[in-house]
């Protein structure tokens, strides 16, 4: 059966659109960043510090990198590393949440205070202090983003268990004899995806900023690495040079703007009532 697009859809509103357009776009510059990108963003061939010019578009960095080149390798980091790191904490969030609502009693206290620890501190500061235990490294930032980011969506897994574990449907499955795996995976799962979708569709550009936020401060990519913090990080050092660090910077809010347009969109399309009041 093939999908219809009302007039009314959320997806045909001006934020959607143009969401969708800017993720898009650095979806294919990532992809065909080989082709696009007209120089390697590592080599150090040009001379170092020049202006946007008609060779390099937006620049070149300190040490000679086309700064063009290196926003479009830069894309084939950042954003999927946004993007795993958001499905890393609904996978961890979810169980957690998961076993945490449908058990109750000492398991529900027990994982609910684990998680309330991690939601006492500040996202940054902790992501900060186990990325520098762990190592600067970009798969460690990652790590750290995901331990600080998992309590919310185990907190809203927890409270939809919550809200349907009691419903009829389910306790007819537990009477058939449904292990609870089975109850958990095929009864109750359908009902929570959408809500966990477009939590993790928001977060995604929290994710992206906190990621990028780590490799600023030395603790996520390291050099020579085409990643977009990194890059404004180096513009930092060279603040007078504003196009090394205001083009990362650019690239990274479009980023964030577009998973929250998104989310945004997502949240309209699955909620019932806002996807009325579109249509009328």
């Amino acid at each position: 059966m093939k999908m219809k697009i009302s007039k009314g859809s959320p997806w045909r509103q001006p934020l959607a659109l143009v969401g969708i357009s800017i993720l898009a776009f650095w979806i294919i510059l990532a992809i065909f960043a080989p082709l696009i990108a007209p120089f390697d963003p590592l080599a150090q061939d040009s001379d170092a510090l020049m202006n946007p010019n008609h060779l390099h578009w937006l620049g070149t960095d300190s040490v000679g990198r086309d700064i063009f080149s290196r926003i479009i390798y830069g894309a084939r980091i950042s954003l999927p590393l946004a993007i795993l790191l958001v499905f890393l904490s609904i996978i961890v969030g979810s169980i957690i949440g998961g076993l945490a609502g449908y058990f109750g009693g000492w398991i529900d206290s027990t994982l609910m205070r684990f998680a309330d620890i991690v939601l006492a501190f500040p996202g940054i500061i902790l992501a900060m202090a186990v990325s520098a235990a762990l190592g600067p490294q970009l798969r460690n930032a990652v790590l750290a983003v995901v331990l600080v980011a998992w309590p919310t969506y185990a907190r809203l897994v927890r409270s939809l268990i919550l809200s349907s574990k009691d419903s009829d449907y389910v306790t007819a499955s537990r009477l058939l004899g449904s292990s609870t795996r089975r109850t958990l995976l095929v009864d109750l799962r359908p009902n929570i995806s959408g809500s966990v979708l477009v939590l993790g569709a928001l977060e995604a550009g929290n994710g992206l900023l906190l990621l990028s936020g780590l490799s600023f401060l030395g603790l996520g990519a390291q050099p020579p690495s085409a990643e977009w913090g990194a890059m404004v990080s180096a513009g930092a050092n060279n603040f007078e040079k504003w196009w090394i660090g205001i083009f990362p910077g650019i690239a990274i809010l479009t980023a964030v703007l577009a998973f929250n347009f998104i989310g945004d969109t997502l949240r309209d399309a699955l909620d019932p009532r806002t996807a009325k009041a579109l249509r009328n």
